[in-house]
């Protein structure tokens, strides 16, 4: 019965695997039991522990298989030896091999992650210190039968668990996304014979083919290769497509530079190749990055620290407090037990603030709807904050700063040099020469050029929704641009000159050749490639009036001038053939070329980033790219928007070399970091939190994902961003620009000068509600206020008042001050003596008016309803002094700028009216009706509590300006 459970239980964890697969895995599992079952027969152990052995056994076999394989450099070893390392030929595995290997290295699938139950994080929501104390008070309440307090308290506790339940969202799945990736089937080849599998089933030493528009299925040795580009953006952060070729690299070369090697996740962009699988699942590139996702501890959040901080020093205080006035009422004031604990629990539920959850959980939540209009997508709360206290951005450069999209920017012919505007495959820019507009027909060798490159291209551009893309090479894509910017149409050129044969860029040979002809029969070549290899092969050069011989140290200095600038150089040539021509072929183009001209090509960074750099500068924030591309590129796009310009870049390669503190000093200095790895970007970002600053890191590919996670603040691209980095991240830029970021970074600060004005709004209540119990125990009079009543103040104050105060636009200084010290206490001195300062005055004020409801012979439900009142109409004056912190509030702003206040205002006067004169809330709350002259005493109350907190605002601006103090 036993084995049946158990394969039962092993059919249900691989019903989601093809059928065959079943089939060889139930095998494996009845290989495993039986030989349990016959051991069992002449040994004394157990079954179960046979088998738990041999679990063991085989979990430590497939490690050590993989081991064997793992940090083997494939890319440093000749195709041979690597095919004879893997013990397989061209001709592929045997199936039976296969078989064998697939239960030694297992499925090409990612490890699965433990995610938390809905359960579970709800239950979690519970885990708080100040949550604890209210259980507490409840529990204490029950046990004394009073059961509408103990409602009245677990119900608040429930409403804020499960605020906190829904903004949470969903959990972490950038595993998940990774493996989405992964394409479904992989063409191999087995006993000889070309077929398709699912690429669950790969293996290494399988022999995979690979053609344009796969996604490579596995960490491949290539071993045949013609002409193949692989877009590895999503994993190095490269631009541009890489070629590949088969010829092994140096020991230690950087994943970019890996030129024989393609990598699981990647896409082919061009081409075809073979190779054999040396890596799967885990043992993948992006596996490897899976499990430092995995490992990744994410870094709670300034605020988190500082409320985890303050609730515990609290909690304390409130026990304190509360155990002090215990020991007084039945020592001395001889108190029942009974009658002290129902005190007790109404001083410490006076004290907690209940409803700080609920505003900072509003405040964020708003918060996130304002980042939304910005096109900031936030995915966890808390990040809405920390983007107010980020110190440092780390930006990745491709799709970020960059548009990730390749533009001519520089055409050189023989005796000019043009420049070219516009960002981007959109369409639209003007030429210039000497800085000057030009009109393209007016130039024949550069109308030439442009329509050579347009005809020798096999990219296609094309419009959705105002969005230019490309299909094809990016670089090609730059080109079909141009062209446009020129005014040719490439459909209609390529109508009118059609191609009748061609040569396909290969690494070999560098370059790509076209045979067309137009519409009179005239037939020419036109070549595209490396500028070195076109020099060579060019004869003439064309100029203005004709051609001359070429001149290739002109063309060769122009090179050198492009390449310093950071951008690719790409040459063109062309050359006219006889009209019985049918077919180009190497000899055609071994010489007698024309030389065109030369284009300059980048990926530009966005116009806009430079001014959200300079934003970013100005609000105290260091911005440091780390990006995988090549460092001059790096070094160029960094100084053209004004990132680490005088200062020397680093690369990946000599951050290897690099100890933790040497890291930390580094990092500090040095804003351009190239040629970086998965696990560089994380280490930078650790550093820099070693060095006490708070970290965003933006980011769209695989490789920046745990970096994402690590960051305080992860920012991906919404747009070409991959699942993963989304995942990961916890904010998604909508729009994939840097300049969202600096607004961004505006709406946090705004956001938590919201949340310590709500915070210093609500204290001073709860400050107060606890001084009047403390009071009633310390003089020995009546309680002024039960615990429902306490709880309800706490409870509409806070949804009604501090969330008008959620609305208050950004301070004029916002972005003009330093981040905040995210080491700083919660609140400074000064704020402490308003908190202190205003619940002395809400008590006073309170206490005043009870004991003169009860001279007069009124009820103490009447008084307690005063009481109450009281305090929420000097909790509405003591919020328009929060408006302003320090500066007036008898000016006119008071009544302008932020209506949501006296909406706020109004609930709550409904609220309380209801409160008050409702008969159900009589009976819920221990409330009765009050009269027109006991509001007008309250209304006084009030009034006068704003005047007075207005007059310690102006002793504190005095004292201030008399100290030299930067008002705040």
């Amino acid at each position: 019965m036993a084995h049946f459970l158990d394969l039962s239980g092993h059919l249900s964890r691989y019903r989601s695997i093809p059928a065959h697969m079943k089939t060889l895995s139930l095998s494996f599992w009845l290989q495993k039991r039986f030989s349990t079952i016959f051991a069992d027969s002449h040994h004394a152990i157990s079954t179960a522990e046979k088998e738990r052995q041999l679990d063991k056994e085989n979990i430590k076999y497939r490690e050590r298989s993989q081991l064997f394989l793992k940090d083997l450099p494939w890319y440093a070893m000749p195709d041979d030896q690597v095919l004879a390392r893997l013990e397989v030929d061209r001709n592929g595995l045997t199936e039976a091999e296969a078989k064998k290997r697939l239960h030694e290295f297992g499925l090409n699938t990612l490890s699965a992650t433990k995610v938390r139950s809905p359960f579970a994080r709800f239950f979690l929501q519970f885990n708080n210190v100040l949550i604890y104390v209210l259980l507490v008070s409840a529990l204490i309440t029950g046990l004394l039968r009073h059961w509408i307090d103990t409602g009245v308290i677990l119900g608040v506790v429930l409403i804020n668990a499960i605020i906190g339940f829904i903004q949470e969202g969903k959990a972490e799945s950038a595993l998940e996304a990774i493996r989405k990736m992964l394409s479904l089937e992989a063409t191999i080849v087995r006993d000889g014979k070309r077929m398709s599998i699912f690429s669950e089933e790969l293996v290494p030493g399988d022999i995979v083919m690979l053609a344009s528009g796969d996604r490579v299925p596995a960490d491949i040795r290539l071993i045949d290769v013609n002409s193949l580009s692989i877009d590895e953006s999503a994993l190095t952060g490269e631009s541009h497509p890489v070629s590949k070729d088969v010829e092994p690299v140096q020991m230690n070369t950087p994943l970019g530079d890996r030129k024989d090697m393609v990598y699981s996740g990647t896409l082919v962009t061009h081409g075809s190749a073979m190779g054999v699988v040396v890596g799967t699942g885990d043992m993948t590139e992006f596996g490897r990055i899976g499990q430092m996702i995995n490992e990744v501890k994410e870094i709670t959040t300034p605020l988190l620290r500082q409320i985890a901080v303050f609730g515990r020093w609290l909690t304390v205080g409130i026990l304190a407090v509360t155990v002090f006035t215990f020991i007084i009422g039945t020592v001395i004031r001889d108190y029942s037990i009974a009658d002290m604990f129902l005190m007790c629990v109404a001083l410490a539920v006076s004290a907690i603030p209940e409803g700080l959850p609920a505003v900072m959980t509003i405040t964020l939540a708003l918060g996130v709807q304002r980042m939304a209009r910005l096109n900031a997508i936030v995915r966890r709360l808390p990040a809405v904050e920390t983007l107010g206290s980020v110190t440092v951005i780390c930006s990745d450069k491709t799709g970020t700063l960059t548009k990730n999209e390749m533009t001519v920017q520089t055409v050189v012919t023989p005796d000019r040099l043009f420049e070219v505007t516009g960002t981007g495959y959109f369409p639209a820019g003007e030429f210039y020469l000497n800085h000057h507009m030009v009109e393209v027909y007016k130039y024949p060798e550069l109308e030439e050029l442009v329509h050579a490159a347009v005809l020798c291209n096999d990219a296609v551009l094309q419009e959705k929704d105002d969005t230019w893309t490309v299909i094809g090479d990016p670089t090609e894509g730059a080109l079909l641009s141009l062209g446009m910017k020129a005014g040719i149409d490439p459909n209609v050129q390529r109508d009118l000159e059609y191609r009748i044969s061609s040569i396909p860029f290969e690494s070999e040979h560098r370059f790509m050749a076209t045979l067309n002809q137009d519409s009179s029969g005239t037939k020419f070549i036109f070549v595209k490639g490396a500028p070195e290899t076109i020099i060579e092969r060019s004869s003439d050069e064309r100029t203005e009036t004709g051609k001359r011989p070429i001149n290739p140290h002109y063309w060769h200095e122009k090179i050198r001038e492009i390449a310093s600038s950071g951008q690719r150089t790409l040459a063109v040539a062309a050359k006219k053939v006889s009209a019985d021509k049918t077919d180009v072929t190497f000899g055609d183009v071994e010489g007698g070329l024309v030389m065109l001209g030369l284009f300059g090509i980048i990926d530009p960074p966005r116009e806009e980033s430079l001014l959200a750099v300079d934003q970013c500068h100005h609000a105290g924030i260091v911005v440091k790219m780390i990006t995988g591309d090549h460092v001059e590129t790096a070094r160029v796009i960094g100084e053209r928007l004004n990132i680490g310009v005088g200062k020397p870049a680093v690369t990946g390669a000599e951050l290897e070399k690099m100890d933790d503190a040497e890291l930390r000093r580094v990092v500090g200095e040095v804003d351009v970091f190239a040629r970086t790895s998965p696990e560089h970007k994380l280490r930078l970002v650790e550093a820099l939190q070693a060095n006490g600053e708070v970290t965003a890191m933006t980011g769209d590919g695989v490789n920046d994902a745990p970096a994402l996670k690590r960051a305080n603040v992860g920012l991906a691209m919404g747009v070409k961003g991959t699942e993963a980095a989304k995942e990961a991240a916890s904010i998604v830029l909508a729009d994939d620009n840097f300049s969202t970021i600096a607004g961004a970074v505006r709406e946090g600060r705004r956001i938590y000068d919201n949340l310590q004005k709500g915070i210093l709004f609500l204290l001073p209540t709860n400050g107060g509600m606890t001084m009047v119990v403390i009071a009633a125990v310390l003089f020995d009079f009546a309680l002024p206020m039960t615990s429902k009543q306490i709880l309800w103040i706490n409870m509409i104050t806070a949804v009604t008042l501090c969330l008008g105060l959620t609305f208050e636009r950004p301070e004029a200084n916002v972005m003009d001050r330093p981040p905040r010290n995210p080491k700083a206490p919660p609140l400074s001195y000064y704020q402490i003596w308003r908190i202190v300062f205003v619940s002395f005055i809400l008590m006073l004020a309170a206490l005043l008016l009870f004991n003169l409801e009860l001279r007069r012979g009124q009820s103490i439900e009447v008084a307690r309803t005063i009481v109450a009142c009281t305090i929420v109409v000097g909790q509405m004056a003591y919020l328009l002094n929060c408006r302003f912190l320090r500066s007036s509030s008898l000016t006119r702003r008071i009544f302008c700028g932020n209506p949501s206040i006296y909406i706020s205002m109004g609930i709550l006067a409904v609220l309380q009216l209801i409160y008050t004169y409702a008969p159900w809330f009589h009976d819920l709350f221990d409330t009765a009706s009050l009269r027109p002259q006991d509001w007008i005493l309250v209304l006084a109350m009030g009034l006068g509590t704003f005047l007075i907190i207005e007059m310690d605002k102006a002793i504190e601006r005095f004292l201030a300006a008399r100290n030299g103090k930067p008002d705040f």
